[in-house]
């Protein structure tokens, strides 16, 4: 890219320039510039090959001690990375600018070592202090100036800790100004990605206010931290006994306070606001700790640990983001006896319902899986104040049916489909604004099949034009019409979507669906002495009535345990009892399959819990034989067929299914994506516009295949090992953290020799 790269500074960012620019082949030859003081510094660097030539100049770069050379190391160079700390950046713009003087015949002369052919830019911290350095100097920022900033370093310094890969996957900000050569930015922009940063642009303003933010608080903080122990008499027993917390968060410390002092100097106007937020902060919890309310202090911390979440699951690059695949060994069997987690559909309406009720409900078997959280915070961030979870239990102090206040940012819900849609229907009643945000997979998943009928009923929701989040939501308290809707795909989220909104529309409400789906919203309403009127396959609402506060025990997931009763009927010799399994009828298709296929489950201990039917299954090894699938058990088990999928390839025979084409527009391209993972396990597979036609009774192979981040794929694919020939690997498996974060455990404990990579 640059036949000549000049690099003031050769430390551990400027040497990591230097030698991600020769390992990429991004530059012919590599000069280091430095001080005086730094010269062993900038000999070590050639010594070590890191650069090709050095150049030393006074301590504050004002004089060179051979003008010729300094002049030589700067000729014909393409670019300049000023790598110094930020207090020496404008020394080195006046001696780019004001060059070397010497004298002839007593007459004294001066060289402009700054060239409009050379391309120039920095490494520091605080780009508004670049800008504002550059101006002061040349009178004007010029235009092949680009400011820049890594956000990569350690606590170490000197070129003996440069990193060839510091820079890979890290981010790299450019702050151009208005006047920056274009042709410049892109430039640059190709260098950092050539040495494996991941590019951003920003103006400076903004980029200071962030990095004080994110970066030079928390410094301070672990300085001032430090500073206050250190000088402690009893410093000796704190260090002694201080644990790996503590050594993480105040590793930063360790920094070079020079540098840190230079930084907190330039951006002084961004870091003082902040102490003060930070200040009033600690007085707040100060004063709770001293009232003894407990219950806030857990809503702060609690609010802290989601929006931590939320910061990693939002805003971290997906090329800097952890991956996981899961390992299985072929063969093995399910034994023994397990309780799943709870329901996911009941966990996200216990935690709506019990928001909007008046009074305390409390909540056992919630299940603790990122979907049901991210409703959660949902609602704790519209002022509900909710305990928990812990081990799977829950208080929520309800506000009532017209109780939520607006929230202050947009609502993450992560990779939960169920919460932006119920919740679209919630809000669009509500006399405030809000906005609904998700991850990629949540963000490309069509939500016009709630926002239209919605519109009808007078909801005001803008989407983006492919009908997809984020949801724009302009509530409309007082402005919605109930409507009578025939639903043209069964769909519980659809119809609990409508239900919600009927709640706060004048006049009823009513759903009809073609066919029998989850009745969880229906129920619970029923549960929290809501009225709701059921006629045949119509559900009507009206405004008039409140919810009343009731304590909920979540049944076990049956979308969760569909993996093991698959699992424990294809692997001969397998004997499993899964204890207290919701089967409401809306949710029983999976059994109803599995058992026309030959599956030998019981249905023992059958009971209610708060208006759910709970018992225990027991299912042993069985032969499958295919089937057609009947299409009326299609929607009482739309969740399951990725993992009936695998039933089927292991089953005698041929097994079809038709009326499943909303399939193709859950978390992946079920139909799709599980045809091309069974093909490459060698099952006969083939996709249709609405379902599968799968030849089982041939033996499933090994290879690799990718879950496409759908957790039902990658959970499926996982008990597929159970009849497998060969090992098979799963690709792309973390948002099996979304429904079931104990799969992996639990499975491997029941008998399948799962091992689960992070990288």
């Amino acid at each position: 890219m640059f036949n000549k790269l000049c690099i003031f500074g050769v430390g551990l960012i400027g040497g990591s320039v230097a030698k991600a620019a020769r390992a990429n082949g991004l530059a012919k030859t590599i000069v280091g510039i430095g001080r005086a003081q730094d010269a062993d510094n900038l000999v070590r660097a050639k010594e070590l090959g890191v650069i090709d030539e050095c150049y030393i100049g006074s301590p504050r770069f004002k004089n060179f001690n051979n003008y010729k050379s300094f002049r030589d190391s700067l000729a014909h160079a393409d670019c300049v990375v000023i790598a110094t700390p930020v207090a020496s950046i404008e020394d080195i713009f006046k001696a780019l600018k004001d060059g070397g003087h010497w004298s002839v015949k007593g007459k004294k002369n001066q060289i402009n070592y700054w060239s409009d052919t050379t391309i120039y830019t920095d490494v520091g911290s605080t780009k508004g202090s670049v800008i504002a350095a550059a101006e002061r100097v040349f009178g004007f920022v010029p235009n092949n100036l680009v400011p820049a900033h890594p956000i990569a370093g350690a606590e170490q310094s000197g070129v003996e800790a440069a990193l060839v890969d510091l820079f890979t996957n890290k981010r790299l900000i450019i702050t151009p100004t208005t006047t920056t050569n274009s042709d410049d930015v892109q430039k640059i922009r190709n260098f950092w990605q050539g040495m494996g940063a991941v590019v951003s642009e920003m103006d400076a303003q903004h980029h200071d206010s962030i990095l004080a933010a994110t970066s030079h608080l928390p410094h301070i903080l672990a300085f001032a931290l430090v500073d206050m122990l250190g000088h402690k008499d009893e410093q000796t027993e704190i260090f002694k006994y201080a644990a790996g917390g503590f050594r993480d968060f105040t590793r930063i410390a360790s920094s070079d306070p020079t540098m840190w002092v230079d930084i907190c100097k330039a951006n002084k106007q961004e870091i003082l606001p902040l102490i003060e937020q930070l200040s009033a902060e600690l007085a707040k919890i100060h004063g709770l700790l001293a009232r003894d309310d407990y219950q806030q202090l857990f809503s702060t911390f609690a609010y802290a640990k989601s929006a931590r979440q939320r910061f990693l699951n939002q805003f971290e690059d997906p090329n800097m983001t952890k991956s996981i695949t899961f390992h299985i060994k072929n063969g093995g069997k399910l034994q023994g006896e397990a309780r799943v987690p709870g329901d996911k559909s009941m966990s996200h309406r216990s935690i709506m319902l019990g928001s909007l009720a008046e009074g305390v409900t409390h909540v056992k078997g919630f299940l603790e899986a990122e979907d049901a959280l991210a409703t959660l915070q949902a609602f704790r961030d519209m002022g509900v104040e909710i305990e928990g979870p812990v081990n799977g239990e829950l208080t929520i102090h309800g506000v009532g049916k017209h109780g939520l206040k607006a929230p202050k940012n947009e609502l993450y819900l992560g990779n939960s489909g169920t919460s932006m849609r119920l919740l679209s229907g919630l809000l669009a009643g509500q006399p405030f604004n809000s906005v609904l945000t998700g991850d990629k997979s949540l963000s490309g998943r069509p939500m016009k099949r709630v926002t239209e009928p919605l519109a009808l009923m007078g909801a005001d929701i803008k989407t983006t034009e492919k009908g997809t989040a984020p949801l724009y939501i302009t509530g409309k308290a007082g402005q919605l019409t109930g409507i009578d809707y025939v639903m043209p795909m069964a769909s519980a989220q659809v119809k609990s979507c409508l239900i919600l909104a009927g709640m706060y529309a004048q006049g009823a409400t009513s759903v009809t669906e073609p066919a029998p789906t989850r009745d969880h919203t229906e129920r619970m309403l029923a549960g929290f002495s809501y009225p709701v009127k059921k006629d045949g396959s119509k559900v009507t609402v009206t405004a008039d009535g409140k919810l009343t506060a009731a304590d909920i025990d979540v049944p076990s997931d049956i979308s969760s345990a569909a993996f093991f009763l698959v699992g424990a009927s294809i692997a001969e010799g397998s004997d499993l009892l899964l204890k207290h399994v919701g089967i409401n009828p809306t949710r029983t298709g999976v059994i109803d399959i599995l058992r026309l296929m030959g599956a030998n489950i019981e249905v023992l201990n059958e009971r209610e819990v708060g208006g759910e039917p709970v018992a225990d299954l027991r299912v042993r090894s069985a032969p499958l034989k295919g089937i057609d699938i009947p299409e009326h058990l299609v929607p009482l088990a739309i969740d399951e067929f990725p993992v009936l999928f695998v039933a089927a390839a292991c089953a005698e025979g041929q097994t079809r299914l038709s009326g499943a084409e909303e399939l193709r527009v859950k978390e992946s391209d079920r139909i799709q994506v599980m045809a091309d993972g069974l093909q490459i396990l060698g099952v006969d597979a083939q996709p249709t516009e609405d379902g599968m036609i799968i030849q089982g009774g041939g033996n499933i192979g090994g290879g690799t295949v990718t879950s496409h981040g759908d957790h039902r794929i990658a959970m499926a694919f996982s008990i597929a090992g159970l009849r497998a020939s060969a090992a098979i690997t799963v690709l792309d498996c973390a948002n099996v953290n979304t429904s079931f974060p104990e799969f992996k455990d639990l499975v491997k404990r029941l008998g399948l020799d799962l091992v689960c990579e992070e990288s």
